[in-house]
């Protein structure tokens, strides 16, 4: 297969990632089937996505006509079946191997033999997801980032069994769809998340010994290190829960201390203060987007 052969493109999951893709694809021109478990959840993934275009048009990046093409081109279901006839998969669900594993044998057995499943997984091994396949040469990994439609990023991931012609189709799909692609290998956290994590993490020990305050530690490195956004904002962005869920992978593949995760974000992922989704982590936001 060949890029100019995907004209159809699942996303298995309508989150906060899964419709940012969702948005990106339909953008680029290509048709979208985007699932999700719940009308609730599609509905929310459908919101984001209204929301997130109408800012463009207000900034006069795009007219409302190509608003609407873009909202046209996407399919919502509930039913997994409706991806048969997909000719590329996208998948942006909960960052838990057992749930992926499950979903990618399912897709394994639904999908047309030649086409790529792909994750957009942040720190999961691509090589164990695709062991639950038929078909782990053609299993890689596409890790976009959050806000996806302003993120210019995609890793692309080869894992041990993915063959050079899946990872290039990836590349070039992510170019296609108007992002920036690398390439890495499958590694946990790949290269962003490896270097990144650990640095929101101690920003997370540091506000939990009092070191500073939430505002005076993003502060200090926003002026002192010329970071766009604080670690304790950026926890807020991408999630308390997902920052968590990384870190406990990093710190269970490498077995290395500084990894651990800091406690505060396991009480604060308890309490359901899991940032922006919320409208409380370490700040308070009103907009709950």
């Amino acid at each position: 297969m060949k890029v100019d052969d995907i004209k159809t493109i699942g996303v298995v999951g309508a989150g906060t990632m899964g419709s940012g893709i969702a948005q990106v694809a339909a953008s680029a021109g290509f048709k979208v089937v985007l699932r999700d478990i719940s009308d609730e959840a599609l509905e929310r993934g459908m919101n984001i996505i209204k929301k997130s275009l109408s800012r463009m048009v207000k900034k006069e990046k795009i007219t409302q006509n190509q608003a609407d093409e873009i909202i046209n081109r996407i399919k919502t279901t509930k039913d997994l079946s409706d991806l048969k006839d997909v000719d590329y998969v996208i998948e942006a669900v909960f960052e838990k191997m057992e749930i992926k594993k499950e979903l990618f044998s399912e897709l394994d057995k639904l999908t047309r033999e030649e086409v790529i499943l792909s994750t957009n997984t942040s720190s999961l091994s691509i090589t164990e997801i695709a062991s639950a396949t038929e078909r782990p040469d053609k299993v890689v990994g596409m890790h976009f980032f959050n806000p996806v439609p302003v993120l210019p990023l995609v890793e692309i991931v080869q894992g041990l069994t993915t063959s050079d012609e899946t990872v290039e189709l990836a590349y070039q799909l992510a170019k296609k769809m108007g992002k920036t692609p690398i390439k890495t290998k499958d590694q946990p956290g790949f290269i962003v998340n490896r270097i990144l994590v650990p640095y929101m993490n101690e920003a997370a020990w540091a506000f939990m010994e009092g070191v500073g305050s939430a505002e005076e530690i993003d502060q200090a490195m926003k002026l002192g290190a010329n970071m766009p956004i604080g670690p304790l904002a950026l926890i807020d962005l991408v999630g308390v829960d997902v920052a968590l869920d990384v870190l406990e992978v990093l710190y269970k593949e490498f077995g290395d201390p500084k990894f651990r995760p800091a406690p505060i974000l396991r009480q604060m992922a308890r309490a359901g203060h899991l940032g922006r989704k919320t409208g409380k982590g370490f700040f308070t936001y009103e907009d709950k987007t």
